[in-house]
């Protein structure tokens, strides 16, 4: 009678690893996003993706390295992030460090965490500058292919015309090349609005000589959509949840507007 015993071997099923990392409903809760029932509904609605990738309920996301975004705008997840607002007075250096000795913005904000400032006022320019540890974020408000607005109030030499208005909309040539169009209005005779998304170095200042105004007070009032008219000459603030994504909004819209 022929054996009914098998000699063949079985292979044992393969062992999926667990995902790493916290579930991202909590992460997004914690940032500030919502509720857990609210980043639930995102998430269930597709608007979250993790690294391009539309999320599901339950993913787990390692918040060091993964790309968190939120209708196409990145969230900043990391642990220990910060964002300040400073408005910064006249005669302080825009640096983290100073061999002169001059006061620098840093003194002006919590040493702990470090935190470096967003692009450049120059000494004696005034208002509204950003100061963090997030990298990811400062380079996207610097860059200028993410074209973020920055508005300035320059009380100037002189009553600037109409036409000069007009030339500086249309872009002003510089020694290192012809500016963006900017938006120019005359606020009061010798106060201009200005409204520039290069940043080159004192580019306010540099483009108001070049049409016969130079500046005597410079002023930056906004940046993207933040502004702050309560905090006096060497104040600052925490930025909230809202006002850092709508930064985050702020580098979207510019990198997908047309090229001018």
């Amino acid at each position: 009678m022929p054996s009914t015993c098998s000699t063949s071997s079985t292979t044992p099923p393969t062992t999926v690893p667990e995902p790493t990392g916290e579930r991202l409903q909590k992460v997004l809760a914690r940032v500030g996003l919502g509720s857990r029932r609210t980043c639930d509904e995102l998430i269930e609605a597709g608007r979250i993706t993790v690294n391009g990738e539309v999320a599901q309920l339950g993913r787990r996301v390692d918040i060091e390295v993964d790309l968190v975004e939120v209708d196409g705008v990145p969230v900043g997840v990391r642990p220990g992030l910060v964002h300040y607002l400073l408005n910064k007075p006249r005669g302080v250096v825009t640096t983290a460090s100073d061999t002169h000795g001059r006061p620098i913005v840093v003194e002006l904000v919590p040493a702990e965490p470090r935190v470096f400032p967003v692009g450049r006022l120059d000494t004696d320019t005034e208002g509204l500058l950003i100061l963090t540890n997030d990298g990811d974020l400062a380079h996207r408000l610097t860059h200028p292919s993410f074209g973020v607005d920055k508005e300035y109030l320059a009380s100037v030499d002189g009553q600037p015309s109409r036409g000069t208005l007009r030339r500086l909309r249309e872009g002003i040539e510089l020694d290192d090349g012809p500016t963006a169009p900017a938006r120019a209005a005359l606020v009061a005779p010798s106060t201009v609005r200005l409204t520039i998304h290069e940043g080159r170095n004192r580019q306010v200042r540099r483009m108001l000589d070049a049409v016969g105004h130079p500046v005597q007070r410079l002023v930056r009032t906004r940046i993207g959509d933040l502004s702050d008219h309560s905090l006096a000459p060497g104040e600052w603030r925490a930025l909230t949840a809202d006002e850092v994504r709508g930064l985050e909004q702020a580098i979207a819209r510019g990198r997908s507007a047309p090229s001018e």
